[in-house]
């Protein structure tokens, strides 16, 4: 997981965003989507 990535989360778990966790959350699962059908 890249750093911005993290600190990113962390803000957003900190100020309690709930919008923006699920945002993360969701680019998150794309990105690892994308990239373990490549590694295949």
């Amino acid at each position: 997981m890249p750093t911005w990535f993290k600190r990113q989360l962390r803000r957003a778990y900190y100020q309690k965003d709930r919008y923006q966790i699920r945002l993360l959350n969701q680019c998150w699962f794309f990105y690892n989507k994308k990239h373990s059908s490549s590694e295949e």
